[in-house]
């Protein structure tokens, strides 16, 4: 990303500034939460962390549309995107699990090219550009080389996520990695974790643009990549079918194992 964006990662870091200090009083305080339409948990924190940075994105750019998990789309003028999710992990965040992170995307023309994922109780802060290297608290981080399907460390938010077709082709894929060290719960602290090198897969059916913008950045700005089970990269028009790779060399054998389900 060229040097003009300078300014969008400056007001990303104040985004993120804001949304910790709505969270942060709510964090293990017995809160509760109300349910939306779809049954997902929603709470106090979810809706003041997203009003706030929405109020700082239309002072500092009022010419770009919003996009955000509580309170809806808004159109702009400038064919760039501000997607926000400001609890990813609600169900988490409910438990006290310091797993949850908000996530902060710019989206250009469709195409994320700017990522926040923000966990505010352990004070980790990854930020990846397109054509930078993805930092953790201004840190360099990179994602791990795979040798083999077989020895590769896959994770996800959980089974119940998917639907019993997924959940097939999951299982498929799990039985071709070193499935004993699977990772269930994480939501997008997962992706953190394999930017970070930590995790090798993650493999998830059913996210929202709000679920996975922001995750493309950090995750490919650390040498990874992130695609659907076909393969293709993700763009705002993407299905929901998210894969996370550390190393992108196991691309084609995931993509295959994700296909032996039925």
């Amino acid at each position: 990303m060229a040097a003009g964006f300078d300014a969008e990662i400056a007001l990303a870091h104040r985004l993120a500034d804001a949304a910790r200090a709505a969270i942060l009083p709510h964090f293990r305080s017995g809160m509760t939460s109300e349910r939306k339409a779809d049954a997902t948990p929603v709470t106090l924190a979810d809706r003041a962390a997203e009003a706030a940075m929405r109020a700082i994105i239309k002072a500092e750019f009022p010419g770009d549309a919003l996009h955000g998990e509580e309170y809806g789309a808004e159109t702009g003028s400038s064919g760039r995107t501000w997607v926000l999710d400001p609890i990813d992990g609600t169900a988490g965040f409910l438990a006290g699990r310091p797993l949850f992170g908000t996530l902060i995307a710019l989206v250009v023309e469709g195409w994320p090219v700017l990522g926040v994922i923000d966990q505010a109780v352990l004070k980790e802060r990854w930020v990846g550009v397109t054509g930078r290297p993805t930092t953790l608290n201004g840190q360099p981080v990179r994602t791990r080389a795979c040798p083999s399907l077989a020895e590769a460390t896959l994770a996800t938010t959980g089974p119940h996520y998917f639907d019993d077709h997924e959940g097939e082709h999951f299982m498929a894929l799990a039985a071709r990695t070193d499935h004993r060290r699977m990772v269930m719960g994480g939501d997008c602290y997962n992706y953190a974790m394999l930017a970070t090198g930590q995790l090798d897969i993650v493999c998830e059916a059913g996210l929202k643009l709000h679920d996975y913008a922001a995750l493309v950045p950090v995750v490919e700005g650390a040498g990874g990549t992130m695609c659907d089970w076909n393969g293709d990269p993700l763009h705002a028009a993407s299905q929901g079918d998210v894969l996370a790779l550390g190393d992108p060399a196991r691309l084609e054998d995931v993509v295959a194992a994700l296909a032996c389900g039925h």
